[in-house]
Protein backbone atom coordinates (compact mmCIF):
# COMPACT_ATOMS: atom_id res chain seq x y z
CA UNK A 1 0.00 0.00 0.00
CA UNK A 2 1.74 3.36 -1.30
CA UNK A 3 1.31 6.35 1.37
CA UNK A 4 2.61 9.18 -0.87
CA UNK A 5 1.77 12.57 -0.27
CA UNK A 6 -0.70 14.04 -2.88
CA UNK A 7 1.39 17.72 -3.43
CA UNK A 8 4.44 20.00 -1.48
CA UNK A 9 2.80 22.57 -2.04
CA UNK A 10 1.34 25.13 0.78
CA UNK A 11 -2.52 24.11 2.17
CA UNK A 12 -4.43 26.17 0.62
CA UNK A 13 -8.42 25.92 1.45
CA UNK A 14 -11.67 28.22 0.50
CA UNK A 15 -15.48 28.62 0.68
CA UNK A 16 -18.16 29.35 -1.72
CA UNK A 17 -20.05 32.43 -1.29
CA UNK A 18 -22.63 34.89 -2.69
CA UNK A 19 -21.20 35.25 -6.02
CA UNK A 20 -17.62 34.23 -5.52
CA UNK A 21 -15.08 32.35 -3.32
CA UNK A 22 -13.45 33.08 -0.17
CA UNK A 23 -9.78 31.58 -0.63
CA UNK A 24 -7.27 31.00 2.30
CA UNK A 25 -3.36 30.66 2.58
CA UNK A 26 -1.01 30.31 4.87
CA UNK A 27 -0.76 33.76 5.95
CA UNK A 28 -3.94 35.27 4.24
CA UNK A 29 -7.41 35.38 3.18
CA UNK A 30 -9.28 37.28 0.78
CA UNK A 31 -12.85 37.46 -0.49
CA UNK A 32 -13.18 38.03 -4.15
CA UNK A 33 -16.56 38.38 -5.55
CA UNK A 34 -17.87 39.57 -8.85
CA UNK A 35 -20.87 42.31 -9.30
CA UNK A 36 -23.85 41.24 -10.79
CA UNK A 37 -24.28 44.30 -12.11
CA UNK A 38 -20.80 46.00 -13.46
CA UNK A 39 -19.22 42.67 -14.17
CA UNK A 40 -16.31 43.49 -11.88
CA UNK A 41 -14.22 41.03 -9.72
CA UNK A 42 -13.87 42.95 -6.06
CA UNK A 43 -11.51 41.62 -4.00
CA UNK A 44 -11.12 42.03 -0.06
CA UNK A 45 -9.08 40.97 2.55
CA UNK A 46 -10.59 39.23 5.56
CA UNK A 47 -9.79 38.99 9.08
CA UNK A 48 -9.91 35.42 10.33
CA UNK A 49 -7.11 36.13 12.58
CA UNK A 50 -6.44 32.82 14.79
CA UNK A 51 -5.34 32.68 18.54
CA UNK A 52 -1.62 32.27 19.22
CA UNK A 53 -2.95 29.95 22.37
CA UNK A 54 -1.40 26.83 21.92
CA UNK A 55 -3.95 24.31 23.63
CA UNK A 56 -5.90 25.65 20.50
CA UNK A 57 -3.63 24.41 18.17
CA UNK A 58 -3.49 20.61 19.56
CA UNK A 59 -4.55 17.53 17.74
CA UNK A 60 -8.45 17.04 18.25
CA UNK A 61 -8.72 20.41 19.71
CA UNK A 62 -7.48 22.65 16.87
CA UNK A 63 -10.26 20.88 14.83
CA UNK A 64 -13.40 22.06 17.23
CA UNK A 65 -11.64 26.02 17.26
CA UNK A 66 -10.99 25.74 13.60
CA UNK A 67 -14.73 24.11 12.88
CA UNK A 68 -15.95 27.34 15.55
CA UNK A 69 -13.73 29.73 13.71
CA UNK A 70 -14.51 28.45 10.12
CA UNK A 71 -18.40 28.64 11.12
CA UNK A 72 -18.14 32.65 12.37
CA UNK A 73 -15.60 33.55 9.54
CA UNK A 74 -17.62 32.14 6.72
CA UNK A 75 -21.25 33.21 7.81
CA UNK A 76 -19.63 36.70 8.12
CA UNK A 77 -18.14 36.58 5.15
CA UNK A 78 -21.14 35.32 3.01
CA UNK A 79 -23.34 38.54 4.49
CA UNK A 80 -20.04 40.69 3.15
CA UNK A 81 -20.36 39.03 -0.31
CA UNK A 82 -23.78 39.64 -0.28
CA UNK A 83 -22.85 43.90 -0.33
CA UNK A 84 -20.08 43.25 -2.60
CA UNK A 85 -22.05 41.86 -5.21
CA UNK A 86 -24.45 44.07 -5.41
CA UNK A 87 -27.20 41.28 -4.45
CA UNK A 88 -28.47 43.38 -1.54
CA UNK A 89 -28.71 46.43 -3.40
CA UNK A 90 -30.84 44.74 -5.92
CA UNK A 91 -33.19 43.46 -3.34
CA UNK A 92 -33.49 47.09 -1.71
CA UNK A 93 -34.21 47.88 -5.01
CA UNK A 94 -36.92 45.50 -5.65
CA UNK A 95 -38.51 46.07 -2.21
CA UNK A 96 -38.59 50.07 -2.63
CA UNK A 97 -40.47 49.75 -5.70
CA UNK A 98 -43.06 47.36 -4.36
CA UNK A 99 -43.50 50.38 -1.61
CA UNK A 100 -43.75 52.55 -4.13
CA UNK A 101 -47.13 50.29 -5.87
CA UNK A 102 -48.31 50.42 -2.20
CA UNK A 103 -48.08 53.94 -1.96
CA UNK A 104 -45.48 53.48 1.05
CA UNK A 105 -42.11 56.00 -0.09
CA UNK A 106 -40.80 55.54 3.69
CA UNK A 107 -38.41 52.48 4.13
CA UNK A 108 -39.06 50.66 7.46
CA UNK A 109 -35.51 50.08 9.03
CA UNK A 110 -35.06 48.30 12.27
CA UNK A 111 -32.48 49.81 14.61
CA UNK A 112 -28.99 48.24 15.31
CA UNK A 113 -30.03 46.78 18.25
CA UNK A 114 -33.43 45.37 16.82
CA UNK A 115 -31.41 43.97 13.87
CA UNK A 116 -28.89 42.18 16.26
CA UNK A 117 -32.12 40.60 18.23
CA UNK A 118 -33.32 39.54 15.23
CA UNK A 119 -30.54 37.90 13.98
CA UNK A 120 -29.47 35.84 16.85
CA UNK A 121 -33.11 34.49 16.85
CA UNK A 122 -32.59 33.47 12.92
CA UNK A 123 -29.51 31.46 14.31
CA UNK A 124 -31.23 30.22 17.31
CA UNK A 125 -33.69 28.87 15.61
CA UNK A 126 -31.26 27.44 12.32
CA UNK A 127 -29.34 25.62 15.28
CA UNK A 128 -32.62 24.33 17.38
CA UNK A 129 -33.57 22.94 13.87
CA UNK A 130 -30.34 20.66 13.05
CA UNK A 131 -30.53 19.66 16.83
CA UNK A 132 -33.81 18.28 15.97
CA UNK A 133 -33.23 16.93 12.96
CA UNK A 134 -29.64 15.21 13.66
CA UNK A 135 -30.33 14.43 17.15
CA UNK A 136 -33.76 14.00 18.40
CA UNK A 137 -35.76 12.76 15.18
CA UNK A 138 -33.55 9.44 14.42
CA UNK A 139 -33.88 8.68 17.85
CA UNK A 140 -37.42 8.89 18.14
CA UNK A 141 -38.03 7.01 14.53
CA UNK A 142 -35.49 4.29 15.78
CA UNK A 143 -37.28 4.13 19.06
CA UNK A 144 -40.48 3.45 17.47
CA UNK A 145 -38.74 0.74 15.35
CA UNK A 146 -37.35 -0.92 18.24
CA UNK A 147 -40.59 -0.89 20.05
CA UNK A 148 -42.56 -1.80 16.72
CA UNK A 149 -40.14 -4.75 15.79
CA UNK A 150 -39.70 -5.77 19.74
CA UNK A 151 -43.22 -6.72 19.71
CA UNK A 152 -43.47 -8.70 16.10
CA UNK A 153 -40.39 -10.40 16.28
CA UNK A 154 -39.40 -10.38 19.99
CA UNK A 155 -36.23 -9.04 18.83
CA UNK A 156 -34.18 -6.16 20.53
CA UNK A 157 -32.39 -3.64 18.19
CA UNK A 158 -31.02 -1.51 20.96
CA UNK A 159 -27.42 -2.88 20.38
CA UNK A 160 -27.82 -1.61 16.88
CA UNK A 161 -29.25 1.89 17.99
CA UNK A 162 -26.32 4.02 16.74
CA UNK A 163 -25.58 2.15 13.62
CA UNK A 164 -29.01 2.95 12.84
CA UNK A 165 -29.50 6.47 13.90
CA UNK A 166 -26.58 7.64 11.85
CA UNK A 167 -27.63 5.76 8.84
CA UNK A 168 -31.01 7.94 9.56
CA UNK A 169 -28.25 11.00 10.30
CA UNK A 170 -26.96 10.35 6.76
CA UNK A 171 -30.19 10.21 4.45
CA UNK A 172 -31.46 13.08 6.45
CA UNK A 173 -27.52 15.34 5.38
CA UNK A 174 -28.09 13.72 1.75
CA UNK A 175 -32.06 14.84 1.30
CA UNK A 176 -31.17 18.27 2.42
CA UNK A 177 -28.29 18.70 0.41
CA UNK A 178 -30.38 17.17 -2.42
CA UNK A 179 -33.41 19.66 -1.74
CA UNK A 180 -31.12 22.68 -1.34
CA UNK A 181 -29.74 21.82 -4.73
CA UNK A 182 -32.83 22.67 -6.49
CA UNK A 183 -32.36 25.76 -5.68
CA UNK A 184 -31.20 28.76 -8.24
CA UNK A 185 -28.95 30.71 -6.04
CA UNK A 186 -27.99 27.96 -4.39
CA UNK A 187 -26.86 25.80 -7.70
CA UNK A 188 -24.67 29.24 -8.45
CA UNK A 189 -23.07 28.83 -5.06
CA UNK A 190 -22.17 25.45 -5.49
CA UNK A 191 -20.65 25.99 -9.30
CA UNK A 192 -18.45 28.81 -7.50
CA UNK A 193 -17.70 25.79 -5.13
CA UNK A 194 -16.40 23.46 -8.10
CA UNK A 195 -14.56 26.77 -9.22
CA UNK A 196 -12.88 26.89 -6.06
CA UNK A 197 -11.60 22.98 -6.48
CA UNK A 198 -10.56 23.32 -9.53
CA UNK A 199 -8.72 26.15 -8.95
CA UNK A 200 -6.94 24.10 -6.08
CA UNK A 201 -6.40 20.86 -7.84
CA UNK A 202 -4.53 23.43 -10.33
CA UNK A 203 -2.54 25.19 -8.16
CA UNK A 204 -1.49 21.80 -6.08
CA UNK A 205 -0.58 20.25 -9.38
CA UNK A 206 1.98 22.81 -10.32
CA UNK A 207 0.02 24.32 -13.34
CA UNK A 208 -0.31 27.89 -14.58
CA UNK A 209 -3.06 28.91 -13.33
CA UNK A 210 -5.66 30.12 -16.50
CA UNK A 211 -9.07 29.59 -17.27
CA UNK A 212 -7.96 26.41 -19.36
CA UNK A 213 -5.76 24.27 -17.15
CA UNK A 214 -8.40 24.84 -14.10
CA UNK A 215 -11.36 23.72 -16.53
CA UNK A 216 -9.12 20.41 -16.58
CA UNK A 217 -9.14 19.77 -13.41
CA UNK A 218 -11.56 17.78 -11.16
CA UNK A 219 -14.33 19.44 -8.98
CA UNK A 220 -13.88 17.22 -6.06
CA UNK A 221 -11.35 17.33 -3.57
CA UNK A 222 -10.67 15.38 -0.52
CA UNK A 223 -10.24 18.34 1.76
CA UNK A 224 -13.65 19.87 1.63
CA UNK A 225 -16.37 20.64 4.11
CA UNK A 226 -18.78 18.59 3.16
CA UNK A 227 -16.53 15.11 3.53
CA UNK A 228 -15.66 16.84 6.88
CA UNK A 229 -19.74 16.86 7.34
CA UNK A 230 -19.58 13.32 6.11
CA UNK A 231 -16.62 12.14 8.34
CA UNK A 232 -18.23 13.88 11.29
CA UNK A 233 -21.37 11.50 11.13
CA UNK A 234 -19.34 8.83 10.23
CA UNK A 235 -16.55 8.84 13.42
CA UNK A 236 -19.93 9.56 15.61
CA UNK A 237 -21.44 6.21 14.71
CA UNK A 238 -18.56 4.52 15.78
CA UNK A 239 -18.15 6.05 18.79
CA UNK A 240 -21.77 6.00 19.89
CA UNK A 241 -21.91 2.16 18.43
CA UNK A 242 -19.17 1.43 21.31
CA UNK A 243 -21.03 4.13 23.96
CA UNK A 244 -23.74 1.51 23.47
CA UNK A 245 -22.45 -1.57 23.84
CA UNK A 246 -20.30 -0.41 26.74
CA UNK A 247 -23.02 1.31 28.60
CA UNK A 248 -26.43 0.14 27.44
CA UNK A 249 -28.41 2.10 29.71
CA UNK A 250 -27.65 5.61 28.90
CA UNK A 251 -28.71 4.65 25.47
CA UNK A 252 -32.56 3.12 26.73
CA UNK A 253 -33.53 6.75 27.74
CA UNK A 254 -33.99 9.83 25.17
CA UNK A 255 -33.64 12.60 27.47
CA UNK A 256 -30.01 10.90 28.78
CA UNK A 257 -29.26 9.50 25.22
CA UNK A 258 -29.90 12.97 23.10
CA UNK A 259 -27.92 15.41 25.01
CA UNK A 260 -24.83 12.50 25.46
CA UNK A 261 -25.05 12.69 21.13
CA UNK A 262 -24.69 16.80 21.64
CA UNK A 263 -21.78 16.68 24.41
CA UNK A 264 -20.08 14.51 22.40
CA UNK A 265 -20.05 16.56 19.32
CA UNK A 266 -16.57 18.17 19.70
CA UNK A 267 -15.32 14.48 19.94
CA UNK A 268 -16.71 13.62 16.81
CA UNK A 269 -15.56 16.98 14.98
CA UNK A 270 -12.26 17.20 16.53
CA UNK A 271 -11.50 13.69 15.38
CA UNK A 272 -12.95 14.07 11.91
CA UNK A 273 -11.27 17.01 11.45
CA UNK A 274 -7.91 15.01 11.50
CA UNK A 275 -9.02 12.45 9.42
CA UNK A 276 -9.69 15.22 6.95
CA UNK A 277 -5.69 16.50 7.16
CA UNK A 278 -4.43 12.66 6.40
CA UNK A 279 -6.44 12.45 3.49
CA UNK A 280 -5.52 15.63 2.36
CA UNK A 281 -1.96 15.02 2.81
CA UNK A 282 -1.57 11.07 1.87
CA UNK A 283 -2.64 9.08 -0.88
CA UNK A 284 -3.24 5.81 -0.27
CA UNK A 285 -5.96 2.83 0.23
CA UNK A 286 -6.46 4.00 3.52
CA UNK A 287 -7.53 7.44 2.48
CA UNK A 288 -9.05 6.80 -0.48
CA UNK A 289 -11.78 4.50 1.12
CA UNK A 290 -11.89 7.18 3.96
CA UNK A 291 -12.49 9.95 1.53
CA UNK A 292 -15.17 7.98 -0.95
CA UNK A 293 -18.38 8.78 0.90
CA UNK A 294 -17.37 12.52 0.87
CA UNK A 295 -16.21 12.54 -2.57
CA UNK A 296 -19.42 10.97 -3.37
CA UNK A 297 -21.58 13.57 -1.75
CA UNK A 298 -19.58 16.29 -3.16
CA UNK A 299 -21.64 15.34 -6.71
CA UNK A 300 -24.75 17.07 -4.64
CA UNK A 301 -22.45 20.50 -3.21
CA UNK A 302 -20.60 21.14 -6.01
CA UNK A 303 -21.04 21.95 -9.95
CA UNK A 304 -19.40 22.65 -13.08
CA UNK A 305 -18.36 26.21 -13.10
CA UNK A 306 -18.30 28.46 -16.38
CA UNK A 307 -15.48 30.43 -17.36
CA UNK A 308 -16.61 33.56 -15.38
CA UNK A 309 -16.58 31.73 -12.11
CA UNK A 310 -13.50 30.27 -13.15
CA UNK A 311 -11.73 33.85 -13.47
CA UNK A 312 -12.90 34.77 -9.53
CA UNK A 313 -11.53 31.39 -8.32
CA UNK A 314 -8.13 32.21 -10.07
CA UNK A 315 -8.53 35.86 -8.59
CA UNK A 316 -9.11 34.92 -4.87
CA UNK A 317 -5.96 32.11 -5.03
CA UNK A 318 -3.63 34.53 -6.33
CA UNK A 319 -3.23 37.10 -3.31
CA UNK A 320 -3.30 34.50 -1.00
CA UNK A 321 -0.21 32.26 -2.39
CA UNK A 322 3.14 32.89 -0.74
CA UNK A 323 5.18 35.09 -2.43
CA UNK A 324 7.53 31.93 -4.16
CA UNK A 325 4.57 30.30 -5.59
CA UNK A 326 3.29 33.61 -6.58
CA UNK A 327 6.68 34.12 -8.62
Amino acid sequence: MSDKKCCNKPSIGGQAVIEGIMMKGPKKTVLAVRHITTGEIIIEDVNDKKSENKFLKLPFIRGVYNFVLAMIVGYKTLMRSADLSGMTELEEEEERKKREEKGDTEPKKLSAVAMSIVMAIAGALGVALALVLFMWLPTIIFDFIKDTVKVNLNYDMQNFRALIEGIMKIIIFVCYLALVSQMNDIKRVFKYHGAEHKTIFCFEKGLELTVENVRKQSRFHPRCGTSFMFLMIAVGILISTVIVLLFPQVASYPYIWVPTKILLVPLFCGVGYELLKICGKHDNLFTKIVSAPGLLVQRLTTKEPDDQMIEVAIASIAPVLPNEEQE
